[in-house]
């Protein structure tokens, strides 16, 4: 017997609604449903002060969530997406995501188009694109006595998470500039002055790093960026590098700063913490019912490549 999985966001009465409605289709048709809401996949605020409560990322896959799953369906908007990432990346279960909510990026059709996107996964006429996913974790050194930049240490995970979009870092309150000591790589260190930093995948490029100031790049590119967020130099502007790099940002600061994943928690980081990030040997996959079209979602989400309705067509002379 097939097995499919159903998340959905908990708080919204029509996506409880449309769970329960698709989990009795799919029951009737022949398939086991296991259905869960996507709290699990949420970070929760987390003091680095207290190692206990790091969870690995490999333990935030949901019971029955595995290989034998063909795939999962949510329901909800970009956050209970990117919570659903989270869960079932480790897994490998690809998603059909279905906005219940309101800007909807990342998701493929809208609740009127569920029950014809339903016909076409029982039927198997679907795609499925990978998209970049980040492990973002907090290291401190064993012994808590921090390493001389740029040396290695053994290192004490105190918190990681998986990344589809974004990890900001920045001081409290956010107005308050400060120096980031970044490695990218084997490449020489570089110092950058502002109020935070943001490493985004091609798929967060268009979320808190497009109103950042950074570029849009497409999901297929196998790129990460950097962006200062309000850098104290003019220098300092969006670097875009090849996601085979792993990142090392060392907090040059006494305060301690927020890390902050997909928008959604994070934890403090001290002084003697640094922050690894890395692409994830896991990738989030996504069910598309046609080939992908990112500038088409660009122009219906973003308005990006609209014609200028004022713009005359024609001059008329004296």
């Amino acid at each position: 017997m097939p097995k499919a999985g159903i998340i959905y966001n908990d708080s919204k009465p029509v996506a409880r609604r449309t769970a329960q409605e698709l989990e009795t289709r799919l029951t009737l048709a022949g398939w086991r449903v296991v259905a869960i809401d996507g709290q699990g996949g949420m970070l929760g605020h987390v003091h680095p002060a207290h190692p206990g409560a790091h969870r690995p990322i490999a333990s935030l896959v949901p019971a029955g969530f595995d290989e034998e799953m063909e795939f999962a369906i949510v329901l909800g908007g970009d956050g209970t997406v990117l919570s659903a990432s989270r869960l079932v990346s480790p897994a490998g279960v690809p998603i059909l995501a279905v906005n219940t909510g309101h800007m909807g990026f990342i998701t493929e059709t809208y609740l009127n188009g569920l029950p014809q996107a339903i016909d076409l996964l029982l039927e198997g006429r679907y795609l499925v694109e990978q998209r970049t996913l980040l492990t973002v974790q907090l290291l401190t050194p064993k012994g808590h006595s921090a390493p001389a930049f740029g040396q290695r240490a053994e290192d004490t995970v105190l918190w990681e998470a998986l990344c589809l979009n974004e990890m900001v870092l920045h001081r409290e309150p956010l107005t308050s500039m400060c120096h980031f000591e970044i490695q990218i790589g084997r490449h020489a260190p570089v110092d950058i002055a502002a109020d935070g930093v943001i490493l985004s995948t091609p798929t967060g490029s268009t979320a808190y790093s497009l109103s950042a100031g950074g570029p849009v790049v497409t999901p297929d590119v196998p790129v990460l960026q950097l962006v200062p967020m309000c850098p104290h130099s003019l220098a300092s502007r969006a670097l875009v590098f090849a996601n085979t790099e792993r990142v090392t940002i060392f907090p040059a600061n006494p305060q301690p700063m927020v890390m902050v994943v997909d928008g959604n928690a994070g934890c403090a980081v001290l002084s003697e913490h640094r922050v690894q990030v890395e692409r994830s040997p896991h990738s989030a996959r996504f069910i598309r019912l046609e080939p992908p079209e990112f500038f088409r979602v660009l122009r219906e989400k973003l308005g990006w490549g609209l014609p200028h309705i004022a713009k005359p067509t024609s001059v008329e002379l004296p």
